[in-house]
């Protein structure tokens, strides 16, 4: 089955990808909102919708055609490629979904993909209090040195507390609100040849733009595109108009 439906020439080879995962706050999904709004980003496929519940909308700036719930954004010149998700995948579909994502990161010959996640803070360690964003080691991931992940490897992000079995192997640890992030890391297989990073960020349900920003800024941080970002993130247009929602009329409030 054909995952991903390419509506203009691009070559995919060699470029970064930014995979957001559905999960608290859609933290991910509101910083790939801003990383496509500020970088002038393009629609340039549509992947398989049939994985995800069915949700199609208005593009933004009243662009030609709909909005479905799996797409790339990328421009010429600039090597990241943004994968944007609209709706969650569907209970009776997960594992196919994750399995056909990893296949088609794998034959795309992306340089790096760098996965990013939401995570509920009930659980919160008193560790993991003096930072809200946190990296997670992604098994049987090559190494990252000389790869545009390689911020990564300087441990200025710190990583999520990770467990590990008997024989001493580590495991990607319960993240909870995460969505699918850890069936994806954990379905990752050996032999995996893309690079891959993951960014956690403990967030709480409500207006979570502030939220993005951090995460959006942390992203631009390890893959070096602070340059291409100018000085401000620039929130696509749908945000002024009910993201969270329209303002209380004041007059309930006398």
């Amino acid at each position: 089955m054909t995952f991903i439906y390419p509506l203009t020439q691009f070559n995919l080879s060699g470029k970064t990808l930014v995979v957001p995962i559905v999960s608290t706050a859609n933290v991910g999904q509101l910083a790939a909102d801003l990383l496509i709004s500020t970088l002038s980003l393009e629609r340039i496929a549509i992947l398989d919708p049939s994985y995800s519940i069915p949700v199609v909308g208005a593009r933004e700036d009243g662009s030609v055609g709909v909005t479905t719930p799996l797409e790339l954004f990328a421009k010429s010149g600039l090597d990241l490629v943004v994968l944007q998700q609209r709706s969650p995948i569907l209970v009776s579909r997960k594992q196919e979904f994750v399995d056909a994502l990893i296949d088609f990161i794998q034959i795309s010959q992306f340089s790096a993909v760098l996965f990013l996640s939401g995570v509920d803070p009930t659980n919160r360690a008193d560790s993991q209090m003096f930072t809200p964003t946190f990296q997670l080691r992604v098994p049987h991931s090559p190494a990252l040195a000389d790869t545009t992940l390689q911020f990564l490897d300087q441990k200025i992000i710190p990583p999520y507390q990770q467990d590990s079995d008997s024989s001493g192997k580590a495991e990607v640890p319960f993240i909870p609100g995460g969505g699918l992030t850890r069936r994806i890391l954990s379905s990752i297989p050996e032999g995996w040849a893309v690079p891959a990073g993951s960014l956690l960020q403990f967030v709480i349900e409500g207006d979570n733009r502030a939220d993005a920003t951090l995460l959006a800024t942390v992203v631009s941080k390890v893959l070096k595109i602070e340059s291409h970002i100018g000085t401000h993130w620039r929130p696509p247009s749908s945000w002024a108009v009910g993201l969270f929602g329209s303002p209380h009329e004041q007059d309930l409030y006398g």
